[in-house]
């Protein structure tokens, strides 16, 4: 007997400093305008997805001293824009990358349990840590903590965040409108936590929210990060696209949950993706050669490979060979703030491959760089895409993927148009949405101890809004 089909998750992530997105074309818009926002996420809810994810950069980044030629400069702040989708979306989740080395725990939770209100439950937090001294600068908080104590204060810090979010419980609030007061349980709210790098205590002042807490997100590849993810997340984010690695990837971290008492359908694992999509898979191959060499300029490539070899190379020709002399490995980074750096464990490893690599290829710096970091996970018809999407969820490669257009905001229209309605016709993704929650589209259990607030009788007889607010215009739990 076949096993039942899978349903797949699908996500659209709303790109912020990439290689990803071409710039040049007509079509690009702004970063910072809320109309590209607004297109971006009713175009994801148009599509059925699940949720619209929004990555966070805490300092601009600098190579040799500069401004990285594609950061964006004047990013809106994630929390603000995530309010603002709230009121222009009915059902598409709303994911917000929040880093737990720079802020506090009571802070980020209240400000997650406002947007699960503001949004009916579709709130979910992207929790994660910082890894250098230069962002810290911003925060006074630089390069204090290592790999190890980093990931200990995250557990700590999503640890607590989550007691603040169970404080409430219970009747919490009654209102009682002839008098104009609010009666509380003194136990509503109420919080202790002493533990090695938060002792605090007081009361939560946000009630509990449709979903009891946020959908929590993690996106780290090390053994920490997969740790971390199996012990207390909902979804992890891979970067591994082709499928014997999803698979290796899929099988490792599902295979962690058990030592945490949970089981595999409590955790889903959703890589990241690229695609182009053509009419025909040939015109979409070469489609996908023309946005390549878009995403990745000679200035662009030049400045990837200094990722890897710590040096200055602007002296070198991106059309001529990879240079002869080795990367340093000293401590200082020629790129300051971006995550790639620590990507390559190995430098020197990694510069012996890549010059095998191109001389087996006769490859040239530009084209080294296009063809080992900037390949489409996606490219074909929009048949042959929905036929690999499923056939990678299928397989337990995946859970589903988080779609990143190379055009923003206008990149998801085509695949909503053309691909989506490919697998509703294969029965593995909704055509309408079944619950009003982000657990709800995620298939996630809402946690027990959810409210069952009440209002006073009386308050109940009036029939406008001063039955909902008391005399300051707070809102009483429901």
């Amino acid at each position: 007997m076949s096993k039942p089909l899978k349903q797949i998750h699908l996500a659209a992530h709303f790109p912020g400093v990439n290689n990803t997105t071409v710039w040049s074309d007509p079509e690009a818009g702004s970063h910072i305008e809320f109309s590209s926002f607004a297109h971006f996420a009713r175009t994801a809810e148009r599509a059925k997805f699940d949720f619209l994810f929004l990555a966070e950069g805490l300092r601009l980044r600098e190579q040799g001293g500069k401004i990285y030629d594609l950061d964006v400069v004047g990013r809106p702040d994630t929390f603000t824009v995530l309010s603002a989708l709230a009121a222009v979306t009915q059902h598409l989740g709303l994911t917000g990358t929040i880093n737990s080395t720079f802020n506090e725990p009571y802070e980020v939770a209240r400000q997650f349990a406002s947007l699960d209100h503001l949004s009916d439950g579709r709130a979910a937090w992207n929790v994660v840590t910082s890894w250098d001294a230069f962002t810290g600068e911003n925060f006074r908080r630089g390069g204090f903590l290592p790999q190890q104590e980093r990931y200990s204060r995250a557990k700590e810090f999503l640890a607590t965040a989550n007691e603040l979010f169970d404080s409430w419980h219970g009747d919490e609030i009654i209102a009682d409108q002839d008098t104009g007061t609010f009666l509380r349980d003194a136990k509503a709210g109420a919080f202790v936590h002493q533990g090695q790098h938060f002792d605090i205590e007081g009361q939560f002042n946000v009630p509990r929210s449709p979903q009891g807490r946020p959908v929590i997100f993690q996106a780290g590849d090390s053994e920490e990060g997969r740790e971390f993810a199996a012990a207390g997340a909902d979804a992890i984010f891979s970067r591994y696209a082709t499928l014997k690695d999803g698979q290796a990837f899929y099988t490792d971290v599902k295979g962690r949950l058990a030592r945490y008492g949970r089981t595999p359908d409590q955790l889903l694992i959703l890589p990241a993706a690229t695609f182009v999509l053509g009419d025909t898979d040939a015109e979409a191959e070469e489609l996908a050669r023309e946005v390549r060499r878009q995403q990745v300029s000679g200035a662009t490539a030049i400045k990837h490979l200094e990722f890897v070899w710590n040096r200055d190379l602007s002296a070198y020709d991106p059309d001529g060979p990879l240079p002869d002399i080795d990367p340093d490995l000293g401590e200082h980074t020629v790129a300051r703030g971006r995550a790639q750096v620590r990507m390559y464990r190995d430098p020197l490893a990694t510069a012996r491959e890549w010059r095998e690599r191109a001389a087996a290829n006769n490859w040239s710096i530009r084209d080294l760089v296009i063809e080992t970091g900037n390949r489409q996970a996606f490219v074909g018809s929009p048949a042959t895409v929905a036929a690999t999407i499923d056939d990678f969820v299928q397989a337990d490669a995946s859970d589903g993927f988080i779609l990143v257009p190379h055009i923003t905001p206008g990149g998801l229209d085509a695949f909503a148009d053309t691909v989506v309605p490919l697998l509703q016709e294969r029965g593995v993704f909704r055509t309408e949405y079944e619950g009003t929650t982000l657990r709800d589209h995620l298939g996630l259990a809402h946690p027990d101890s959810r409210t069952n607030a009440r209002t006073n009788p009386r308050a109940d007889a009036g029939s406008d809004a001063s039955a909902d607010f008391g005399e300051r215009g707070e809102r009483v739990a429901s």
